[in-house]
């Protein structure tokens, strides 16, 4: 599911909180790969503006496959910030969002909505 401007915000806010308060996400396509392959991603969130596409082309198949919600934000570079990085990031994939887990719930649903 592709975001809307509300959604990609408090998308983007949530990962702020989730990283302030010692969640855990996993950060970058190789390693959001290995996690959903875990079974341990709880939801995964994926930039529109990588390039080439092909490097994140294979995670919505990847997700269906481990039915692990789904979101394509507009922006790595303010994907990488959200997730506590100083670069952009293709993907991230959280774990643990610690205290924020009816946030998680409430974009969870709004993905499958």
């Amino acid at each position: 599911m592709e975001a809307d401007e509300a959604l990609e915000k408090q998308v983007y806010s949530f990962l702020e909180r989730v990283v302030s308060k010692g969640g855990k996400l996993k950060r970058g396509i190789n390693e959001v790969t290995k996690i959903v392959e875990k079974g341990q991603a709880q939801l995964v969130i994926f930039a529109g503006d990588v390039n080439p596409p092909e490097i994140v082309s294979h995670l919505p198949m990847l997700c269906r496959d481990k039915k692990v919600p789904l979101l394509k934000v507009s922006s790595k570079l303010q994907l990488g910030k959200s997730a506590g990085l100083s670069v952009a990031a293709s993907a991230v994939a959280v774990i643990d969002a610690k205290d924020e887990d009816h946030t998680l719930k409430e974009i969870i649903a709004k993905i499958k909505d």
